[in-house]
C-alpha cells in the first residue's frame, strides 16, 4: 500500500505522520487519509472533492499529472508527497 508524507507546512495545521493507505489512484489514497483523518479534507479538498489550488501533490518524486481527478495509478510500494504550494512573487 502507498505511504502518503505530508509537508511540515501542511502538518502545522493538522498534524500527520507518515501513513500507509490502500488505493490504487491517487484519489482513492488521498481518500482513504482524509476518512482517517476527517480534517484533512477541508485542507486538502474543495467542496466539490476537487485538490485545493494551494495544494501539490507527488507520487515518487512526480508531480501528479491528473489535478482534477486524481486517476494518476499507485503501487504499493509508492509514496506520496503532499505540499502546500507556494504563489505570489
Amino acid at each position: 500500500m502507498p505511504v502518503c508524507h505530508l509537508a511540515k507546512a501542511v502538518q502545522r495545521h493538522v498534524a500527520c505522520p507518515p501513513q500507509t493507505v490502500p488505493g490504487e489512484t491517487v484519489a482513492a489514497a488521498v481518500q482513504a487519509l482524509c476518512d482517517r483523518e476527517p480534517r484533512l479534507r477541508g485542507y486538502l479538498l474543495d467542496d466539490q472533492g476537487q485538490l485545493r489550488q494551494h495544494v501539490e501533490l507527488f507520487v515518487n518524486g512526480r508531480r501528479v499529472r491528473d489535478r482534477g481527478r486524481l486517476t494518476d495509478p499507485v503501487g504499493p510500494t509508492d509514496q506520496i508527497h503532499i505540499f502546500q504550494a507556494l504563489s505570489g512573487g
